[in-house]
């Protein structure tokens, strides 16, 4: 693919911030979203009845079925056993609850016999991107959609005032995107200024909950960070609104806020990795940095995190055992988007995951390759050295979330996708086999998938979760596949999981979810990639175009 890097450099009183083409803000004019066609998503029906399916309820329960879910409009009506995996019961079967007779209703019927169904996914950590060129946002969002992501919280999704319209697009779906809860960061769109006090932290704070965003991204980009009262400004007066909060606790901050202090003064979660084990460090207060190191330089950056593997007070410490247990105290939760940074442990697979070729845009694929002015293309001469020390700080992270959710800890799934080789979609499915790898078993990874999600982003509005859950009266967010996911987690890839068919011989490919539904609406996925394979395409046949001129 021909290389043409799209960055911009942003100047801020606060220092120099370099943005890439996978970055929120790397495009500040937006392009119009791609309205839902007539032909996109069946529904809402009056009456929506999926027959026969074994749902995962998304609460770590089980599987049960044969079902029937009956859904009224968006909303769940009744979960109806109607038999005995095995029994044939086609003849006879009927919803539970009686609804009223209306001739007028309009009532679909979907056999879904064997199929499995989960609640729709929650992506914890999302950006849409702003990719020049790209035929942005559909892109992105249909790579979420078809892979039963019905629900992202955007960190952000893009410039604030432009993710709060396309979260009222998305709620009327007049658009084929997730449900969006749009968290910001502090001062993003205000025009009065920097937070630079406690006192501008809390005015910041209610202005933006006057604007109806859902949350704050507290991150670390920042030069410094912001410096301790800031933070508990910002995170007290957030929750006097209701609203959540999540931190990227930066590496030039964790010096003063560590994931405990921020935990501390009330963080709701913290995303990434940054200040856990910063919270158990030994010999020092602070990681042992090499005596050259240099935060902008990115190669030194991520190279060097790793190494904080063996520096911490281990598995089993008194130190270990105590940041758990206070975490639960103080109900943090962590999203850890494994996924982002596992190029850093094997670049090379990364680089040749098999979705690339049909599903990533050239642009995008572009801003991957190793350059000094982008954020997250550190392949600047990329070894074993640092691969060994990530595969190391793996071990140690997976034990510390596996110990902790078996604790009660509440651990989500996010994917940070736009960034060091990872694909939307795609690598949040990922983000499920690394909690795999990490020791949850697999109805633990749905249950992050879904229901931790959904009251995390319930719980600082003091609610009940809305979606995540297979129960009447919820949201009808399903996920459709038909293979049992549970065996084998590879088959909700949008591209499914290989498999030799005996009878023939051949390898095929089997699975990738069949339909996404939201809000009652029923989204064939399998049409959803084949519209984005198209822009792919497209975008490469552009591209020759303009390099033969």
């Amino acid at each position: 693919m021909r290389t043409k890097r799209y960055c911009r450099v942003i100047l801020t009183a606060a220092g120099v911030f370099l943005l890439g083409a996978g970055s929120l803000l790397a495009q500040v004019g937006r392009p119009e979203t791609t309205p839902r066609g007539a032909d996109e998503g069946d529904g809402p029906y009056d009456r929506l009845i999926l027959r026969g399916v074994t749902i995962i309820d998304g609460t770590g329960a089980p599987p049960q079925g044969p079902v029937d879910i009956v859904i009224e409009g968006d909303r769940i009506v009744s979960v109806n056993t109607v038999g005995f995996p095995g029994l044939d019961i086609s003849e006879d079967r009927r919803p539970d609850v009686e609804i009223e007779d209306d001739p007028g209703a309009n009532v679909h019927e979907v056999d879904l016999s064997g199929h499995f169904v989960m609640p729709g996914f929650v992506d914890m950590h999302a950006h849409t991107g702003g990719l020049p060129k790209a035929p942005q946002p559909e892109y992105v969002y249909k790579l979420w959609m078809a892979h039963g992501i019905t629900t992202s919280r955007g960190v952000g999704h893009g410039p604030m005032m432009w993710s709060l319209e396309e979260k009222a697009k998305a709620a009327r779906n007049e658009i084929v995107a997730p449900r969006m809860y749009t968290y910001v960061r502090p001062g993003e769109a205000w025009g009065q200024g920097l937070v630079h006090s406690p006192e501008t932290a809390r005015e910041w704070v209610r202005w933006a909950a006057a604007q109806e965003v859902d949350g704050q991204k507290i991150d670390g980009l920042k030069l410094g960070s912001y410096d301790p009262p800031i933070m508990e400004a910002l995170i007290d007066e957030a929750r006097q609104h209701g609203l959540g909060t999540v931190a990227h606790l930066g590496q030039m901050g964790v010096g003063r806020m560590t994931a405990l202090d921020a935990a501390e003064i009330g963080l709701d979660m913290m995303t990434h990795y940054y200040g856990l084990f910063e919270s158990m460090l030994s010999d020092y207060s602070v990681q042992d940095w090499p005596l050259d190191y240099n935060y902008q330089n990115e190669q030194h950056r991520f190279g060097n995190v790793a190494r904080l593997w063996d520096q911490v007070d281990g598995p089993g410490s008194e130190s270990w055992n105590a940041l758990q247990e206070r975490f639960l105290e103080l109900g943090f939760g962590i999203d850890p988007t494994m996924t982002i940074y596992e190029a850093s442990r094997d670049v090379m697979a990364a680089r040749n995951a098999d979705w690339h070729e049909e599903y990533t845009l050239p642009s995008q694929w572009d801003f991957y390759q190793a350059s000094r002015a982008a954020h997250g293309s550190y392949w600047f001469y990329w070894g074993t050295e640092e691969e060994v020390a990530w595969r190391n700080f793996y071990k140690v992270w997976m034990q510390f979330l596996n110990e902790f959710k078996n604790r009660g800890g509440r651990v989500t799934t996010g994917s940070d996708s736009g960034f060091i080789y990872k694909l939307y979609g795609f690598d949040y499915i990922r983000e499920f086999e690394l909690l795999r790898e990490a020791g949850f078993h697999p109805v633990e990874v749905i249950r992050s998938a879904t229901l931790h999600g959904a009251q995390e982003l319930n719980d600082p509005k003091g609610l009940p979760p809305d979606f995540g859950m297979i129960r009447p009266g919820l949201k009808a967010d399903f996920v459709v596949v038909e293979e049992n996911p549970l065996q084998n987690l590879k088959v909700l890839y949008g591209n499914g999981a290989l498999k030799l068919n005996d009878e023939t011989g051949e390898t095929e490919r089997v699975g990738g979810i069949k339909y996404t539904i939201k809000d009652g609406i029923i989204y064939d996925a399998q049409r959803m990639l084949a519209d984005v394979r198209e822009m792919v395409r497209a975008a490469k046949a552009q591209l020759a175009t303009e390099d033969d001129d």
